[in-house]
């Protein structure tokens, strides 16, 4: 999976991957990153999976340290290449799942200037695997966003609409948006607006700051369109879903 060798860990050394793993996430808390980022490569050179994941997160959103996509590539690859049977029920799973999730990100797009090109096969079964195997609600979501634009196969709203409801019950506010507009439209699937209308009021109270103003846009078009016997229906669908994750 990796498309050149891995990057050999600094200079610095540590008594044990678990004495680097200590200290990393010791330098991290206290605000140190560049001492954190710099005993987390020394154990993920050794190939522990939570430094490996770690130093992949900061050099990926450059947490810290300079952005460096090559690096969070090969990181995250050699954690998904290790760690893929992994059981879904393992404490790590979740970290391996975010692996194989990232990678199929840098898939779609590449990294410009790299050996990383756009491989929007390869993009799918990353997706897939993180979806299928680990249940992962992001990897379900970009999963649904290639069947709904047919990036990398074949166009099918209906499997969207199926990996999206995973993701949406699992709370990942974006599917939920996503599959709000969906179902108050009948875009590929049977229109249930009540429904519709309970998955962008769900996902409008959850949405982070990236997403906010999608959501919010969304949810306004929809509910100002919608009956007020939809709206009262949507919000008792909201309340037995609420109550069902408390």
């Amino acid at each position: 999976m990796l498309p050149q060798q891995l990057v050999q860990p600094p200079q610095t050394t540590y008594a044990s991957v678990k004495e680097a793993l200590r200290a990393g996430m010791r330098d991290y808390n206290s605000g140190d990153k560049v001492s954190a980022v710099r005993a987390f490569d020394y154990a993920a050179g050794q190939g522990a999976p939570l430094a490996l994941w770690k130093a992949a997160r900061m050099y990926a959103d450059g947490d810290g340290v300079g952005r460096n996509e090559v690096k969070a590539f090969q990181y995250f690859s050699r954690l998904a290449d290790d760690c893929a049977d992994e059981s879904p029920d393992s404490p790590r799973a979740g970290l391996v799942a975010n692996a194989f999730t990232s990678l199929g990100i840098y898939y779609l797009d590449g990294i410009k200037g790299t050996s990383i090109k756009p491989n929007p096969p390869r993009a799918v079964e990353m997706f897939s695997y993180a979806a299928s195997y680990f249940g992962d609600p992001s990897a379900q979501f970009n999963l649904a966003r290639l069947y709904l634009d047919g990036h990398g196969l074949a166009r099918d709203p209906r499997q969207a609409a199926r990996w999206l409801n995973l993701a949406a019950e699992k709370g990942h506010s974006r599917a939920q948006a996503l599959l709000g507009q969906l179902l108050v439209n009948g875009e590929g699937v049977p229109m249930q607006r009540a429904r519709g209308l309970m998955w962008l009021d769900l996902a409008l109270q959850s949405a982070d700051a990236r997403s906010q103003a999608w959501v919010k846009s969304l949810h306004e078009e929809a509910f100002g369109g919608a009956s007020e016997t939809d709206r009262r229906t949507a919000s008792a669908l909201s309340e037995q879903y609420q109550a069902r994750r408390r």
